[in-house]
């Protein structure tokens, strides 16, 4: 299935992608190619999944080629979104040799990274399917590419928690032992939130939860709950909040959390540990 997400605007995706050139052309460009390749020499080559999986990424792929060498024309046969299969052809680049190979692993290694989010996403999306939960990411991202890996979770058909700090209140552990406990850590917190702004607040037992419903919680993450009590949990709240069940959750205990009746089930893996999705350059021809 094909979720085809909003993308990104290219002020946002460039300064990453140039960052990402810079750092491979270090500080005398691609010598290998320079000494191998005649300047005139042209190519056709394509990316090609070597196994199935989710793509995202095409637009920072084909920016890496442009930025090298804007007479690369790039031909995406798939969109972010679409599911590939192994052999299939993903997107076709041709132009000067030199350049193609010069922009080749930047722009692998985008569309590989993003392509392995969306992947696991789909998965997970999958896994939960008729639950009425949904899948979502966390701020657990690579740092300087959380707006890619959040937009990779969109093409999986995944949910993205907070983009920043700045989004929402998240009163967790910690915050909460500091504050001096549940009740006043929600008072201050409401007293500082603008009405636009959702509070959510950790709770690890069923007398936490009744704490925090009590005390006004829009949201409250059930961490580290077994399907047991997340039902309890759910039950508890009767729709007065959202529920967000998270901690420990694998591919292998989704489906039963889901299952449980919560809202929403994070994950913070699918961003900071998703395998890469095997994508090679293949020749095609000289032009």
């Amino acid at each position: 299935m094909a979720f085809a997400p909003l993308p990104l605007p290219r002020p946002m995706i460039e300064p990453v992608v140039r960052r990402a050139l810079e750092e491979d052309l270090g500080t005398a460009g691609d010598i290998t190619s320079a000494a191998v390749i005649p300047a005139e020499h042209r190519s056709l080559v394509t990316a090609v999944a070597r196994r199935k999986g989710v793509i995202a990424g095409l637009d920072c792929a084909a920016l890496a080629c442009e930025l090298v060498d804007p007479d690369i024309v790039v031909t995406c046969h798939l969109r972010d979104g679409a599911a590939v299969q192994p052999g299939e052809r993903i997107a076709s680049f041709s132009g000067p040799s030199r350049s193609l190979l010069t922009a080749e692993r930047t722009a692998l290694n985008f569309l590989g990274h993003l392509s392995g989010i969306a992947t696991v996403t789909a998965d997970l999306v999958r896994a939960v399917r008729g639950t009425g939960a949904a899948i979502t990411c966390t701020r657990k991202t690579t740092p300087g590419l959380r707006a890619l890996e959040k937009y990779a979770v969109r093409a999986g058909g995944g949910m993205n928690h907070r983009h920043s700090l700045a989004d929402a209140v998240l009163i967790k552990d910690n915050h909460i032992a500091i504050a001096g406990g549940i009740r006043p850590a929600l008072e201050r917190a409401r007293a500082m939130a603008g009405h636009m702004v959702k509070i959510e607040i950790e709770v690890d037992t069923l007398n936490q939860l009744a704490e925090a419903l009590a005390n006004g919680a829009d949201a409250v993450l059930l961490d580290n709950m077994d399907p047991a009590t997340l039902r309890a949990a759910v039950a508890m709240v009767d729709g007065r909040a959202v529920t967000e069940a998270s901690g420990g959750i694998t591919p292998d205990t989704v489906a039963e959390i889901a299952a449980a009746g919560v809202d929403l089930v994070s994950l913070g893996w699918i961003t900071h540990s998703a395998p890469v999705l095997d994508i090679g350059l293949d020749f095609v021809a000289a032009q």
